[in-house]
């Protein structure tokens, strides 16, 4: 199924930074308790980060997360106590250009392990409303993805920073943190690996549970608020019609109402919105259409709303919430 690439947000590349790696599985607290253990300490920039450490790290590792639970990562400011601390930290896990104060915080931090995932697997261009739709340009100039005009790349398209949604690209990535701590911490390298082959078999099985579970649905198309979803998407034959360009932002009318064409001919049933941010726009574009509402989580951060306690559970919620939409057989 083609993908209407023109969907998906530029301010995508924007959404992408990881930082420290610090090193405990329970602690999110951020990176003020980095450092001063007997522990591989890890400062990882957002919950993806934060989860890929844990699973790999296991008892060996003291992990702490410069976004708390709730908070949209991509409006994150580093504070100066929070920069200091990343100085304590053993590694910085982080997804480079998604969080621009975070970027700036590990370039200037002296710490040996700098783990990049972005370096760790290839970003892909999902396309540009405003150079290949043409027709909400204006309306998109300031998106509230910090950086997004600066990140643009050929064509002036910006790279999709949501690869974690991919199951396959999201297990390259665990593969290259755990190369990165079994040489950053070597006395534990045999753990790290083992740890991270166990991760990676998670990972396969999930794309499989994809894979069979949206092979055959009674349509391909799903819209949402927030232009997360491209990965996921194209991953398995499906076409994410965004609503808007960022979670807070407003369609045009006339968005509004060529979506709801688009529902009735491609027998979309539902809008689906996020946890983190406000829901009004889909069940606004919902009531309007006659649709259903319901929630596809980007994961960008685990709290007491979540369908799940950690990045599987959350994920295979997704799947359920989108075989129900898309009418899987």
């Amino acid at each position: 199924m083609k993908i209407r690439r023109r969907l998906i947000s530029t301010a995508a590349l924007a959404a992408l930074g990881l930082t420290a790696v610090s090193a405990c599985s329970s602690d999110s607290a951020g990176a003020g308790d980095a450092g001063g253990s007997d522990k591989f300490d890890v400062v990882a920039s957002f919950y993806p980060m934060q989860f890929l450490a844990e699973q790999i790290g296991g008892d060996h590792v003291n992990v702490t997360t410069l976004t708390e639970p709730g908070q949209e990562p991509h409006d994150l400011e580093i504070s100066a106590q929070q920069t200091a601390q990343l100085q304590e930290a053993d590694a910085i896990l982080y997804l480079k250009d998604l969080q621009p104060s975070v970027d700036e915080a590990v370039a200037q931090a002296d710490v040996g392990s700098k783990v990049d995932a972005a370096t760790l697997t290839k970003l892909e261009d999902h396309g540009d409303v405003e150079h290949e739709h043409g027709h909400e340009g204006e309306e998109h100039a300031e998106d509230e993805h910090a950086g997004e005009e600066e990140h643009a790349e050929e064509g002036g398209h910006a790279l999709d920073p949501h690869v974690w949604l991919d199951p396959v690209k999201y297990a390259e990535i665990a593969k290259g943190v755990g190369a990165a701590f079994e040489k950053a911490d070597p006395g534990h390298a045999a753990d790290y690996k083992a740890n991270t082959q166990a991760l990676v078999g998670k990972l396969n099985a999930l794309d499989a549970e994809f894979a069979d579970g949206l092979k055959d649905t009674r349509t391909k198309v799903f819209f949402t608020n927030h232009a997360a979803f491209g990965y996921l998407a194209e991953r398995y034959g499906l076409t994410q019609e965004a609503i808007s360009i960022s979670p807070e932002g407003e369609p045009s009318p006339a968005r509004i109402k060529e979506l709801q064409s688009e529902a009735k001919a491609d027998g979309v049933t539902t809008v689906f919105y996020e946890t983190l941010v406000s829901d009004r726009t889909a069940k606004t574009l919902a009531k309007d259409a006659g649709l259903k509402t319901d929630v596809l989580d980007p994961l960008e951060g685990i709290t007491d709303k979540s369908k799940g306690d950690d990045y599987i559970q959350v994920m295979e919620s997704n799947l359920s919430a989108l075989k129900s939409a898309l009418g899987a057989k």
